[in-house]
């Protein structure tokens, strides 16, 4: 299996400028990329779940920092997990015409449940990411700030893969706070 990595860290923010009593957006977006997002394909679920290997849990966490030297925590840090649940199935909406697939994978994003009806969009549930901080302007105080993210991202071994993780941070976007 090849490395695996975090893509590049995209910092989406709905304004530039924000009064003191605004509330501040901010949506850090990413994907995990390489080695992990190849191995996760229809061959190798099938296998896994003839081996009885019928669940894989991806743990993450993003933290939002603002300041230099001294970073200052912004919303809530997201520590939590995604989790996919391979399964054998006949339910006819289920099928694809193309193929006879009775493995399936359902994946999990804050214990609500996806199924997609491609490899494709399975590994996009499972393996991009845009999570949505909010916080206060006034936690910022006046002036300008500089806010930046760190993510990471664990997963144990499985049919398909080894242990691994990664870590990447992303790069600065300024938000100006004015007093109203």
């Amino acid at each position: 299996m090849g490395e695996s990595k975090i893509s590049e860290i995209n910092l989406v923010k709905s304004k530039n400028e924000y009064s003191s009593e605004d509330t501040v957006e901010i949506h850090v977006q990413f994907s995990i990329e390489g080695g992990l997002r190849d191995a996760f394909n229809e061959v190798n679920w099938t296998k896994a779940y003839n081996n009885n290997d019928v669940s894989f849990k991806l743990k993450y966490g993003i933290k939002l920092t603002s300041g230099g030297f001294r970073k200052k925590e912004l919303g809530r840090t997201i520590d939590t997990y995604r989790k996919a649940s391979i399964f054998w199935t006949r339910n006819p909406k289920l099928v694809n015409p193309m193929k006879d697939r009775r493995i399936w994978v359902q994946v999990a994003k804050n214990f609500e449940p996806f199924i997609r009806l491609s490899e494709e969009e399975v590994k996009q549930e499972l393996f991009d990411f845009n999570e949505k901080f909010v916080f206060k302007a006034s936690d910022l105080g006046k002036g300008k700030h500089k806010v930046s993210a760190e993510t990471f991202a664990s997963w144990q071994k499985h049919d398909f893969t080894e242990t691994g993780n990664v870590k990447n941070s992303s790069k600065e976007i300024e938000i100006t706070i004015n007093q109203r």
